[in-house]
Formats: structure tokens, C-alpha cells, sequence
């Protein structure tokens, strides 16, 4: 389904771009002409099939989504560095604080994507789209701060926080930030 979608997307950004930039100059020049050429034609159905297409694909996840049962998340139990987002650690205690530690990102997603998107707003639904993007987003952070960390000698970071904000478009930062500290 994925696969679709992406043609979809491709062919819609094509057709538009090229109904755009090629055929709207191409108008105005021959005007009088009522004859539209083979390349604007093919540019329009590629336009609407592209729409149609990531229509029919996104109806179809859609569907499947609401059927299908979710499989619990999957932890991670052997890190190097623990991450709390609390300042408390039983049964352990703090011996040095190193100091803040950060990772930050900016992700985006491409006009495709982000065609379906706006689509899945019409429809209803979760954006899957952009819950991906910002779960990309999260892991890259997240691993560059605890990668920091590491090399700053730390045995686990507290008070985590994430913040995000809104760049440009679809385009959005996401920042996380912590203490790192030195166990017992």
C-alpha cells in the first residue's frame, strides 16, 4: 500500500508541477489554440490519478488500521545510560551531576507525504504521516543527547523534558533535554 501511495504522491507532484510551469506558460503564449497537446493531458490525469490513487490507498490502510489489533511497544532494557524524566531513583543515589545534556532535530516530510496528510484531514483519522515524522524525530534526538552523555562519563540523565516547535510548513524541531549524573 505504501509503495501505491508513493506513486500516487510522485505522479500528483509531477502532473501538477508540470500543469503548472509548462502548461500555464503554454497557454498564454498559444491562447487561440483550442487544442490541448499529448503532454498536458498526460501532465492532468497524472495530477488527478496521483489524487485518486492516494485516495483509494489511504481509505484502504484506513480500514485496515481500524481492524488490525495493535502490538504492545517493545522496550528497551539494555541501555548504557537511564533515562528518567523524574529527579528521584530508588534505591540509587546521585553522586555527581554532570551537567545539562541535549539532542535536537528537524524533521520534515516531503510533499507527497504531506499530500496524504492533508487528505487523511478531509477523511478523518490519525495522521500516520506525521505520528511517524515525530517518532523519527524523538529517536534521533533522544540518542544524540544519550550519546552525550556517555561521553561525558554519565551513569543515567534525569528530569528529562521534549519540546517541539513548528519551523517552517511541515517542518518541526524537536528538542529533548536532561540532566546527566553519576550513580552509586
Amino acid at each position: 500500500m505504501k509503495v501505491l501511495r508513493h506513486i500516487g504522491s510522485v505522479a500528483f507532484v509531477l502532473g501538477l508541477f508540470t500543469a503548472v510551469f509548462a502548461g500555464m506558460p503554454w497557454h498564454v503564449m498559444v491562447a487561440d489554440d483550442p487544442v490541448v497537446p499529448w503532454w498536458l493531458r498526460i501532465a492532468v490525469f497524472c495530477l488527478l490519478g496521483g489524487i485518486l490513487l492516494v485516495l483509494a490507498t489511504l481509505a484502504l490502510e484506513q480500514r485496515v488500521h481500524t481492524t488490525a489489533v495493535e502490538e504492545p511497544l517493545t522496550i528497551e532494557s539494555d541501555r548504557e545510560v537511564l533515562l528518567l524524566n523524574s529527579d528521584v531513583l530508588p534505591d540509587r543515589e546521585i553522586t555527581e551531576i554532570l551537567g545539562l545534556v541535549q539532542g535536537h532535530t528537524v524533521f520534515a516530510i516531503w510533499l507527497g507525504k504531506d499530500l496524504s496528510a492533508i487528505v487523511r484531514l478531509i477523511l478523518g483519522g490519525e495522521l500516520i504521516e506525521y505520528t511517524e515524522m515525530m517518532g523519527n524525530a524523538r529517536s534521533t534526538a533522544t540518542e544524540r543527547m544519550t550519546a552525550k552523555a556517555a561521553e561525558m562519563g554519565a551513569d543515567a540523565i534525569i528530569n528529562i523534558r521534549y519540546m517541539t516547535t513548528s519551523v517552517v510548513g511541515t517542518a518541526s524541531e524537536l528538542l529533548v533535554y536532561g540532566t546527566a549524573v553519576k550513580l552509586s
